[in-house]
């Protein structure tokens, strides 16, 4: 493949900064404001309705989502791997992977706190999700290894895993929704931190050659087409819950289905911006 030698690092800073950015503002909000803690709550209570309509389903999905994850990725990765022979960039991926679910370990158990302001439930902090983080960890080396034409549809399909084990830990009972969008954060921050890796220094593998075809038709703008409409329904449906949280009649299912289409959002938005970043990386 013809490559050229450099390519810049700019956009992989503004994205990692970007999910910082984001990952903290979730944090203040959800994690440290009573009307974040009250909203995320509902959303959590809301899931009484998914845990009648799904919980055995979910369960079982979730029991399997370590395994699964780790099994597939190697698998996955391995394969890849060895068809492009690009050793290289399967250590930058599984450095990233596993930075990925430490960084949640760490964050989770030692460094961040959740107050108690009050809000009944849960008081214990459980921001960001270490499930959702270990399948998106395995579907980011997918995304790494798999070459320019394939990434695309690597970036869906692993959008997907991602945001299937997210919903199902909020269906189960597990975490509430800031949990698993952080958690997807967390892993597109070690993404961008790979990507520039792998773009610099002794690990970069310079970039796709002009003219070529980088990533498959039509696959971003799917994602986009089903970004949009679930975007919507979660701002509609954060906003509804927002000037209802403290009101007489807060609806747990209204904050529930914004809690759910905000995962979908979140996953399929950086599966869409992956898409976009790392479309010259060979």
């Amino acid at each position: 493949m013809r490559t050229s030698p450099t390519i810049s690092p700019v956009r992989y800073l503004a994205g990692a900064f970007a999910g910082i950015g984001l990952f903290t503002g979730l944090y203040v909000f959800f994690v440290r404001t009573l009307a974040g803690q009250a909203m995320d709550q509902l959303a959590f209570d809301g899931a009484e309705f998914g845990r009648r309509s799904v919980t055995p389903l979910a369960q079982e999905l979730l029991d399997a989502v370590p395994l699964v994850s780790v099994v597939i990725g190697l698998l996955l990765t391995g394969v890849v791997t060895v068809v492009r022979r690009n050793g290289k960039t399967l250590v930058v991926a599984f450095g990233a992977a596993l930075g990925a679910v430490v960084s949640t370990q760490l964050l989770k158990m030692a460094i961040l706190t959740r107050p108690d302001l009050g809000v009944e439930g849960y008081d214990g902090n459980s921001f960001p999700s270490g499930h959702t983080t270990v399948a998106a960890a395995s579907a980011l080396a997918v995304f790494l290894v798999a070459s320019p034409r394939t990434r695309g549809l690597a970036a869906l399909g692993g959008s997907g895993f991602a945001i299937v084990a997210g919903v199902a830990t909020l269906a189960n009972g597990w975490h509430r929704p800031s949990d698993v969008i952080a958690a997807l954060l967390v892993v597109a921050i070690w993404g961008c931190v790979a990507g520039l890796v792998l773009t610099r220094g002794p690990w970069s593998m310079g970039i796709v050659g002009e003219g070529r075809t980088i990533r498959p038709a039509g696959v971003d703008r799917l994602q986009l087409r089903l970004f949009i409409p679930v975007a919507v329904v979660a701002v509609a449906a954060f906003l509804v819950t927002w000037f209802r949280a403290f009101g007489d009649t807060p609806s747990t299912l209204i904050a529930y289905i914004g809690g759910v289409t905000a995962i979908v959002a979140a996953g399929l938005g950086i599966g869409l911006t992956g898409i976009r970043l790392f479309a010259r990386l060979p």
